[in-house]
């Protein structure tokens, strides 16, 4: 992705959140320069990956596989020293956008329409090799309402409704056509983008970036170590 793709992303997504009435922690509004001074009180947000994320999976087409988040808060499973076992995001879709299918073999997390249009969510089981299950119905909760619904069913989620996401449960996001992009909420357990997402087409998770303009915000990936 080049650099400009991503400053125009996070200021875009910047604006819904405001437009939504959301307030961001202050370690989001951090510039490249204010990074450079931050020093180990701020290890948790570098070590658990806090904060701004873009990615167009690896396929160079941002506009029509891709989407923008922030990590909230996290734990981490890998180090001791954090001990949360939860996290949170917020992500961000245009209409053009798609997030591709995928499921996370430890996650269990609730997508939540925090404002704006209403989304998408295709929801599979995986049968035991990792395929897409296509006969048998899933199982969704959304909003204390349990019921099943068709394998491939779309679970269309309106501003303020929920859905729970299980382990190996196969969801992909797209936004309805015609009712605008979308802030999304994530409640979770402890997130680990590294190693607990299986997508169903091979594809990359954090993108490389071709330097075209100096960065706006720095991504979760990219803060200095600390002085």
């Amino acid at each position: 992705m080049k650099r400009s793709e991503i400053n125009r992303a996070i200021k875009a997504m910047e604006g819904m959140i405001e437009k939504v009435g959301f307030s961001l922690p202050p370690f989001c509004h951090f510039t490249p320069k204010d990074w450079a001074d931050k020093n180990h009180e701020y290890d948790e947000i570098r070590d658990n990956l806090l904060g701004w994320d873009v990615t167009d999976y690896g396929k160079g087409d941002f506009n029509k596989i891709g989407f923008s988040l922030i990590t909230l808060r996290n734990g981490n499973l890998k180090n001791k020293k954090y001990t949360k076992t939860y996290a949170e995001k917020l992500l961000y879709l245009e209409e053009s956008q798609y997030s591709p299918m995928h499921f996370h073999w430890n996650k269990m997390e609730d997508i939540i329409n925090r404002g704006g249009g209403n989304v998408l969510i295709r929801v599979y089981n995986s049968t035991k090799d990792g395929e897409l299950d296509k006969v048998n119905p899933v199982k969704v909760h959304c909003d204390g309402r349990e019921r099943e619904v068709p394998a491939g069913s779309q679970v269309k989620l309106t501003p303020g409704e929920s859905i729970t996401v299980y382990p190996y449960m196969y969801h992909d996001f797209e936004i309805k056509k015609g009712t605008g992009p979308v802030l999304l909420g994530e409640v979770s357990m402890c997130n680990d983008d590294e190693h607990d997402n299986r997508f169903y087409e091979e594809m990359g998770r954090f993108p490389k970036i071709e330097e075209d303009e100096a960065p706006y915000r720095l991504l979760c990936t990219e803060y200095p170590n600390a002085k």
